[in-house]
């Protein structure tokens, strides 16, 4: 048995490092064309919007509260619902980041908002950062989670029965973190295995990151 063993801690806390100089929030399509309808209203009209979203990230979402501002706006109610999604999505990624206020504003940057907008949008942040990740906080499931990876490919290059023959293994040591508590799981595969699962934790990574994911774990409570 010929093995390797690496431990991810170094390169980690490279990547968390290089993360820190690079805090900007990224915006999808749907999230941009959602928010586009905000630039052409009003600054009174932002501020409302900014307030339903608040209400809406405290409360969850009230489906009449879209058809009374879309009748005062008169625009379809799909609109409103855009929007406000549009603001909670800013609010809340935001506040998981902790975005100081330069990135913050930089983030907003190309959205199209006024400079007056921006700075709205700013203070509504500043002022409720702390209550937003207090909720998430609050909504968040209490169930292990990742705390360190190590890791080791193993090869079989012969054995007394088969005297040519290469068998790959990789072994990994997982350990979690619960409440305080520590965990470590062994678990072994092979690289097709390993390719195989990789590409479904990938797919599952994306789904999640959809707008129909997040308006669900929105109104998990």
């Amino acid at each position: 048995m010929v093995g390797v063993s690496i431990n991810r801690k170094e390169e980690r806390k490279q990547c968390n490092n290089f993360k820190l100089l690079t805090m900007l929030l990224m915006f999808e399509d749907h999230h941009k064309e959602h928010l586009s309808f905000l630039t052409n209203t009003d600054i009174d009209v932002v501020k409302e919007f900014c307030r339903i979203s608040m209400d809406f990230i405290r409360k969850g979402a009230n489906p009449k509260v879209y058809l009374g501002a879309a009748q005062k706006l008169k625009v379809e109610p799909e609109t409103v619902q855009h929007g406000v999604e549009g603001l909670m999505y800013l609010l809340t990624e935001s506040s998981k980041l902790m975005l100081n206020e330069i990135d913050f504003q930089d983030s907003i940057l190309t959205l199209g908002f006024s400079e007056e907008m921006r700075q709205t949008l700013l203070q509504l942040y500043l002022q409720n950062r702390k209550e937003i990740r207090t909720i998430l906080s609050e909504m968040s499931m209490d169930l292990p989670h990742y705390h360190n990876l190590e890791w080791r490919f193993d090869v079989q290059l012969g054995s007394r029965s088969l005297r040519r023959q290469t068998t790959p293994t990789v072994l990994f040591k997982l350990h979690t973190e619960e409440s305080g508590l520590r965990e470590t799981t062994v678990l072994q595969t092979d690289p097709v295995n390993l390719v195989h699962m990789t590409k479904v934790l990938d797919e599952a990574l994306q789904e999640i990151k959809s707008s129909y994911c997040r308006r669900i774990l929105r109104n998990i409570k």
